[in-house]
């Protein structure tokens, strides 16, 4: 009998994270980190602001549909370099928050979709990586 009600009690407490665990119920966006730039040397490049939005181009990945929700990011490329990298959907959930900065980090500093996943945040990092590869893809780099 003591072990029936141990193996009852151990279910109910190992029950309790599932009875309490909320699925992704929707998207969030904007999430941006730029890379950081080094200060121009002189002010006479920042009056050509025509070339400088010339070298400058945002091109969106595609939307990746996961099971935890959307992901598609935005990437600003400066020349040929990652500068910035913003993410336009992404699922509503605690580890995808704490993920997408790691993400864009890691993406900054690899300047590739060639990047680690994030523990705990596995399904959204795979989801962003693939709407990276696909932004990289569309810029052509």
């Amino acid at each position: 009998m003591k072990r029936a009600m141990t193996v009852v009690v151990l279910t109910a407490a190992g029950l309790i994270p599932l009875w309490r665990y909320e699925p992704s119920s929707g998207t969030t966006t904007t999430t941006e980190v730029a890379a950081p730039t080094p200060a121009p040397s002189s002010t006479a490049s920042s009056s050509s602001s025509p070339s400088a939005s010339a070298a400058s181009q945002v091109v969106q990945g595609s939307t990746v549909d996961t099971s935890k929700g959307a992901v598609q990011v935005e990437v600003t490329f400066a020349g040929d370099r990652i500068s910035s990298v913003r993410m336009l959907q992404q699922p509503n959930h605690p580890q995808t928050t704490a993920a997408v900065p790691v993400l864009i980090k890691e993406t900054l500093r690899a300047q590739s979709a060639d990047i680690d996943t994030v523990s705990g945040a596995t399904v959204t990092s795979e989801g962003y990586a693939q709407s990276l590869q696909a932004a990289l893809d569309a810029k052509g780099s």
